[in-house]
């Protein structure tokens, strides 16, 4: 499902983003933003959040591929 992509994807960019803020004290967001409290900064947080959120419910489906084992 593209949904599941496109939040998958957000949240591997926001990873990225806590990973260099973890080892280089950088935020990516803030820098390009203009800062953690500018609203483009604020909206990127809350996109990220809502595409995790998304995410925990792919926890939870089940695959829809179906493995055929012929014997």
């Amino acid at each position: 499902m593209l949904m599941n992509k496109i939040a998958l994807l957000i949240t591997i960019i926001g990873a990225l983003n806590w990973g260099s803020i973890g080892l280089f004290s950088f935020d990516i967001v803030a820098w390009i933003g203009g800062g953690q409290t500018s609203v483009f900064a604020r909206i990127v947080y809350i996109v990220v959040a809502l595409a995790g959120l998304w995410c925990i419910s792919l926890l939870f489906h089940r695959d829809e591929r179906v493995v055929s084992s012929a014997h």
